[in-house]
């Protein structure tokens, strides 16, 4: 399935607009990932756990996102945004929507 962030694919047409589709996920952080992280705030560098972390929602998203989008019997998802959210104190939510098309 081909997603992208445009809301046209060069050299494809759209033939059909099938609807909103989105997915979300929900990663909570562990106090030695945030403890990690604090030291790294402190001494410099990237926080591993939480790159990490994000970019597994993120897949985890996109692919929730891509499974709805397959069941309306799309083969491409166009106008994808990708949201990021914290939610309380220790938890991060990413959130994809796009919609859904059948292309030729």
């Amino acid at each position: 399935m081909l997603i992208v962030t445009t809301h046209t694919i060069e050299g494809r047409r759209i033939t059909a607009y099938l609807g909103l589709v989105s997915g979300d996920a929900i990663v909570g952080a562990n106090i030695f990932r945030d403890l990690f992280a604090r030291i790294r705030d402190v001494v410099g560098g990237r926080a591993g756990g939480y790159e990490k972390a994000l970019r597994s929602a993120k897949e985890a998203a996109v692919e929730d996102m891509r499974q709805a989008a397959e069941a309306l019997g799309a083969n491409a998802i166009v106008g994808v945004d990708l949201d990021y959210e914290t939610v309380g104190t220790s938890m991060l939510m990413v959130s994809a929507n796009g919609t859904a098309v059948r292309i030729e």
